[in-house]
């Protein structure tokens, strides 16, 4: 499968950050835990450099812990401020605004020499689309500020959010890059929803899935659905949508409808916790 998702407004979205980076003193990049690596725009780094970094890991409900402690150790090693949260349902949130002071410690010492005073730390939301920037900024300010969604592209312009004396923030849309240089990257990103499912093969998706299933957590879904995970790929399906009663109208095995339950079960964490790609393997 090749993969590929770069629609006309996210030109237009990062033409506008750049524009935008000039008022902020901090950018907090939303990734997702389970592609920590894969989830990271690399247009990001560009459009950030000389601004002061938070990596928020969100959705770490759903990764392996391991591996996302391993992850966190990566980014603070690159010198990145890191914090691991699963912002739906506020775990990890209370030592963000520690963390963004803590970054910006330099910039509110100067402020203070200069007799600037209560003059809050402006921060760019940044992220791919999915990554759930939008319920981090609901739960962080304590009330529905920016539109949710399970969908990319929920978020189509820019809003600035007044949390507190302390900080404000910039909500921007979820920008992809308009080229993937490694496939495996566009892999990782359609399986958890980051690319719009419309635009994809969800059978090959799911196979997919199942290679790596098989060699990085096996077991899981012998455990889950009842297959001989030593069986071909296709074979693995086929049984997942028998075991599941996967079947068309006219009787038949709905392969589709099997590969988009597995799909689905592995988003929603109903597979256990698990994470694409490994530091050991994957970083750069």
């Amino acid at each position: 499968m090749n993969f590929q998702w770069y629609p006309g407004h996210m030109t237009k979205a990062k033409r506008q950050m750049q524009e935008d980076i000039k008022l902020i003193d901090l950018v907090i990049e939303l990734v997702d835990a389970r592609i920590p690596l894969s989830s990271r725009n690399p247009d990001i780094d560009e459009l950030g450099k000389n601004k002061y970094r938070l990596i928020l890991m969100n959705k770490a409900d759903l990764a392996d812990p391991k591996a996302t402690e391993e992850w966190s150790a990566f980014f603070r090693g690159k010198g990145y401020y890191v914090v691991s949260l699963d912002a739906r349902r506020k775990v990890g949130m209370k030592s963000i605004t520690d963390k963004i002071m803590e970054a910006c410690r330099e910039k509110i010492e100067r402020d203070r020499k200069r007799g600037i005073k209560n003059r809050p730390v402006r921060a760019m939301v940044v992220g791919i689309p999915n990554v759930g920037k939008s319920t981090f900024i609901n739960s962080y300010a304590g009330k529905a500020c920016a539109k949710t969604g399970n969908k990319p592209g929920v978020t189509k312009g820019k809003q600035w959010i007044r949390l507190s004396k302390e900080v404000e923030l910039l909500d921007t849309p979820g920008i992809l890059w308009p080229k993937f240089e490694d496939q495996a990257v566009g892999l990782r990103l359609a399986l958890i929803g980051s690319i719009k499912d419309e635009i994809l093969n969800i059978d090959e998706l799911a196979i997919e899935l199942i290679r790596f299933l098989k060699m990085s957590y096996a077991g899981i879904l012998a455990e889950r659905y009842a297959v001989d995970e030593s069986r071909e790929l296709p074979d693995i399906l086929c049984e997942i949508a028998e075991n599941r009663k996967c079947i068309s109208k006219g009787g038949e095995l709905d392969y589709s409808k099997a590969a988009a339950l597995l799909i689905d079960e592995f988003r929603s964490g109903r597979l256990g916790r698990i994470t694409l790609e490994s530091v050991k393997n994957d970083k750069q």
